[in-house]
C-alpha cells in the first residue's frame, strides 16, 4: 500500500510574520511569510504542508503552541478563545531560504476565516507554520501519473509539477472557478499534459466537472500513480471511477479530501 503521509524527521513550531500579499488570479491570492525562525523549516519541495496559525478577529497577537510534538493540538484547544489562534492545512506554494521567504497560495472560495485573513493581511501580521510533510509520494516503478485536483488543491499540484523530474509523464486537470484563474506559465516536464477546466458560472458543484473530465479521458495504460486532492466528491469521485471502471489498484491512488462542500472547518 501506498504511504499516506511523509512525516518530517524533525520540527518545530515557526513564529513568522506577513512580509506582503499578492493577488495571483481573481480567486487566488499569495501571501508571503517571513522571519529568522524560517531556519528552522527543511524545505522538501511537491506538497509540503503545513499548519497554518493565524489571530481570529480582535486578537491582540498570535499565541503559538510551545509543543513540537502530537501534543500541540490539545494545547491549542485547552486555550481560551480569547487567545487560541486559528489552524488551517495549506501546502507551501515556494520557499526562498536565501530570503528568509515561504509563499502561502490560498484559493479564494467561500466566505471562510482563512480567506478573510488572506484578504487582510498586511506587513508585519503575525503567523506561524508547523511542517507536516508530504502527501505526493509515487513509487519509482510508476510508469506514467494522474494528478487532478480543484482550485483548493490546485496550488499544491503546481508545486508539484515545478519540482518533478524532467522524466515524468503524467495527465493533469485542474479544476479553477473561472478562465481568469488559468495559469499559463505552469512550469512542468515535457511530458506533462496540463487539462484546465473552468466552471466560470457553471451551477456544478466544484469538483464535478474535473470528475466527469477524468471519466472521459483516454489514460494511457501501464502501472500508474494518481494523486487526487480537493473537495471530498471529487477525490473519493476520481478513486472509486479508477478502481471500477478502470480497475486501477486501490493501492496505486492516493486520494485526500481537503473540503467538504457545504460545510466549514472546526476551529
Amino acid at each position: 500500500m501506498l504511504p499516506k503521509v511523509q512525516s518530517p524527521k524533525s520540527r518545530r513550531m515557526i513564529t513568522l510574520e506577513v512580509r506582503r500579499t499578492a493577488r495571483t488570479t481573481p480567486n487566488f491570492t499569495t501571501v508571503t511569510l517571513a522571519g529568522p525562525e524560517l531556519e528552522h523549516l527543511l524545505p522538501t519541495g511537491f506538497d509540503q504542508a503545513v499548519r497554518l496559525f493565524f489571530p481570529r478577529a480582535g486578537q491582540a497577537g498570535l499565541t503559538m503552541p510551545t509543543l513540537s510534538n502530537e501534543a500541540w493540538m490539545a494545547q491549542v484547544l485547552l486555550l481560551p478563545k480569547a487567545r487560541r489562534p486559528w489552524v488551517r492545512n495549506y501546502t507551501i506554494r515556494r520557499v526562498r531560504p536565501e530570503l528568509g521567504e515561504l509563499d502561502i497560495e490560498f484559493a479564494l472560495h467561500g466566505d471562510t476565516v482563512a480567506c478573510a485573513w488572506a484578504l487582510g493581511a498586511r506587513p508585519g501580521d503575525p503567523a506561524g507554520v508547523f511542517d507536516m510533510g508530504l502527501t505526493y509520494l509515487p513509487p519509482p516503478d510508476a510508469e506514467r501519473q494522474l494528478l487532478v485536483a480543484d482550485e483548493s488543491a490546485v496550488p499544491a499540484v503546481l508545486a508539484i509539477l515545478e519540482d518533478a523530474p524532467a522524466s515524468l509523464a503524467a495527465e493533469v486537470f485542474l479544476e479553477v472557478p473561472e478562465t481568469a484563474d488559468i495559469r499559463k506559465d505552469v512550469a512542468a516536464p515535457e511530458g506533462v499534459r496540463v487539462h484546465w477546466i473552468a466552471r466560470d458560472g457553471s451551477a456544478a458543484l466544484p469538483g464535478r466537472l474535473t470528475l466527469d473530465a477524468v471519466k472521459q479521458a483516454a489514460l494511457p495504460q501501464g502501472r500508474s500513480y494518481t494523486w487526487a486532492a480537493g473537495e471530498s466528491g471529487l477525490a473519493t469521485g476520481v478513486r472509486r471511477h479508477l478502481v471500477r471502471d478502470r480497475g486501477v489498484p486501490k493501492s496505486d491512488i492516493a486520494f485526500y479530501g481537503y473540503w467538504r462542500h457545504g460545510r466549514s472547518s472546526p476551529g
